[in-house]
């Protein structure tokens, strides 16, 4: 939430939306069947896009202020992500935020993905046993970012850019092999 913005940003239905939608009027608990998630909610930030409150809460939770808070090990001890979630892109001191916070995700959400019979982890094999060349993994993996789902349109809308997406895979992948 940050209402001295212009315009004001806060977490509710805004014009043009074009992810989801938010529902304010109570809590959801994630799959680990917490609410507790820190009560910070922004928009994205780093090299995928770290957004809402699970994201910042879980960023916080494992690597951030929380643990060190709850004694646990923390790599970011004096950083508390929900109040501040802009030091993602803006510190100085740790310039690998955004790189840390996308990886976090990455591992976190997308390599964990198992909904209606695909597997992150399974089809990441076949792309790749396959010789890389069935570009319908990338579709699946962006609709994944950004809409929760392997199979876009998605509920939530058609996947934002993905066009763009595919081609900026494909651009990288020719440039690696």
């Amino acid at each position: 939430h940050n209402p001295w913005a212009d315009p004001p940003e806060s977490c509710d239905v805004y014009e043009d939306q074009k992810a989801g939608r938010y529902d304010n009027s109570r809590a959801v608990p994630n799959r680990n069947g917490r609410t507790d998630v820190e009560g910070c909610c922004w928009w994205g930030r780093g090299v995928i896009q770290t957004t809402g409150v699970c994201h910042y809460g879980k960023l916080n939770y494992y690597l951030g202020k929380h643990a060190a808070d709850d004694g646990r090990d923390s790599r970011y001890p004096n950083i508390d992500f929900c109040k501040d979630p802009g030091i993602i892109c803006s510190s100085k001191q740790h310039k690998e935020l955004k790189w840390i916070a996308g990886m976090f995700y990455w591992i976190e959400s997308l390599q964990t993905y198992n909904e209606r019979g695909w597997n992150y982890m399974d089809e990441l094999h076949k792309f790749v046993d396959g010789g890389m060349s069935d570009h319908s993994f990338i579709n699946a993996v962006s609709g994944v970012v950004n809409r929760l789902c392997h199979d876009p349109p998605c509920a939530s809308g058609p996947v934002d850019g993905a066009e763009e997406r595919a081609d900026n895979f494909k651009k990288v992948l020719t440039m690696l092999t």
